[in-house]
């Protein structure tokens, strides 16, 4: 199962009337607010495994609310409504069930996701007998499958697609409120925040060409990121000062909602790609998934350029972390001065990522081949799947055309043993860590020898191509 990138809040605000009504705000705990959804929408004498479709989608549809902040972004002070003309049914002070209570309390953290996105789906559902939604979950219609022996998962997959995931332990955290980060961002910040505006003001250009590009989206509060924030907030109305205020961070996180198609049953998806330098909740020994596999990546690119930290191979960026990751740690924190814990928290984590853009902005720059325009942002390691692995597995295809011993892979958006191995070749031919794993310094490696081959094999007018043409090629 897919690991969690969204935490569960411990609580919920819901607005008890449709969202302009002047109605009351009550904030209650995320369990209780589920237990109460459940018991208002479904009934308790539904087979187990209906119940437990039902309540994936009532979990994945409040989360979805929360983590794109459907209604704080368009200036309201909660996180859903209890009016089922726009949300789900919630009865103040109700009773609930007790098997429904029961089964909650075992879903608590689990939540759908679809293909390589890693929002919390919109999954939209309906009583599928006076109000029929096409592409989502009919409650009544859970009752059949399950007694035909469906499992919860399957009953969900039979409604919303066979490429829904199901996440499962998502740990709890605050609700804070929503996500402005509480200071206003200005020209001269550097701070997650920043890249977080970087990256969806340039995902918002693509719909509004006005808004220009910002590159690269490096967290660095520069010229380029304050002409985007001012064209922003030209083309939606909003004070054209150059700073992100909570207006404009709200309305920027609106906008990107609405482009991404996130709160709708078939979003475009936000990819790993996207978030992949956002801090990934503390990370220790004996834990696994893409957060460990992206501290890997980063401690072995930065141990190419400080003796004090250990080397890294090929095959050893797995994502798991065990003794060798948390001596990697400790070394790190001891090179600058963190105490040493072993242990990656939040400060870790940033200085980390601190020295890695540094060891990048250290590079000479190359020309890019204009189709691979955007791909440094992504990071790929072995296991993940995609586009962006397509397009990866296309270039070195490009590069074995003119590197004999970079092997070919069969390009299917799978990185697999091959991939890794093909890719730990090229970091060897370009001097970079053979970690098999895919960052910026190898996406632009990889695209300038895909360039050099590509350019070496045109030939001019009239110029001997290299290989028998004509009749001498038979």
């Amino acid at each position: 199962m897919p690991e969690p990138y969204v935490s569960i809040p411990e609580t919920i605000t819901v607005h008890l009337g449709a969202p302009s009504s002047n109605a009351q705000n009550i904030t209650v705990p995320f369990a209780d607010y589920i237990k109460n959804v459940a018991s208002s929408e479904i009934y308790p004498t539904w087979p187990e495994q209906a119940i437990r479709a039902n309540v994936y989608a009532q979990m994945s549809y409040v989360l979805n609310r929360v983590f794109t902040e459907w209604y704080r972004a368009q200036g309201y002070d909660f996180d859903i409504t209890n009016s089922t003309r726009y949300d789900q049914s919630f009865v103040p002070g109700r009773d609930i069930f007790e098997n429904i209570s029961t089964i909650v309390d075992d879903m608590i953290g689990t939540y759908l996701t679809r293909g390589d996105a890693v929002e919390p789906l919109f999954a939209q559902y309906c009583n599928g007998t006076t109000v029929t939604c096409p592409g989502g979950l009919s409650q009544w219609g859970t009752v059949p499958l399950a007694e035909q022996g469906l499992s919860a998962e399957q009953i969900v997959q039979s409604f919303y697609g066979s490429d829904v995931n199901f996440v499962t332990r998502a740990p709890l955290s605050p609700n804070l409120g929503g996500s402005f980060p509480g200071v206003t961002l200005r020209l001269g910040d550097f701070s997650e925040d920043v890249r977080t505006i970087q990256t969806r003001l340039n995902r918002i250009s693509t719909n509004f060409p006005n808004i220009p590009k910002i590159y690269p989206t490096d967290g660095v509060f520069n010229a380029d990121t304050e002409r985007a924030v001012r064209a922003f907030q030209r083309q939606f109305n909003l004070t054209e000062d150059g700073l992100v205020g909570p207006a404009t961070w709200y309305r920027i996180a609106f906008i990107y909602n609405n482009v991404k198609r996130l709160s709708e049953l078939n979003s475009e998806g936000l990819t790993l790609s996207e978030i992949s330098r956002q801090y990934p909740e503390r990370l220790t020994e004996g834990m696994s998934g893409p957060g460990v596999q992206l501290l890997q990546y980063f401690l072995a690119i930065v141990g190419e350029f400080y003796d004090a930290l250990p080397r890294w191979q090929a095959g050893q960026i797995d994502g798991i972390f065990g003794p060798q990751t948390r001596e990697a740690v400790a070394a790190y924190q001891r090179l600058v001065g963190l105490p040493i814990t072993g242990v990656v928290d939040r400060e870790t984590w940033y200085a980390l990522l601190s020295t890695y853009q540094s060891v990048l902005l250290a590079q000479p720059e190359q020309e890019w081949l204009e189709e691979f325009i955007g791909l440094p942002e992504t990071f790929l390691v072995k296991g993940m799947r995609g586009e962006a692995v397509r397009q990866a597995q296309q270039l070195i295809n490009i590069i074995a055309r003119g590197y004999a011993e970079v092997p070919a892979v069969t390009v299917d958006g799978i990185f697999g043993d091959a991939t890794e191995s093909s890719v730990s070749v090229i970091q060897s031919l370009l001097g970079l860590p053979t970690t098999g794993a895919i960052g910026p310094l190898t996406w632009e490696g990889m695209a300038d020898l895909a360039e050099t081959v590509l350019v070496g094999s045109q030939s001019a007018r009239g110029q001997y191509p290299g290989y028998p043409v004509g009749e001498e090629a038979t």
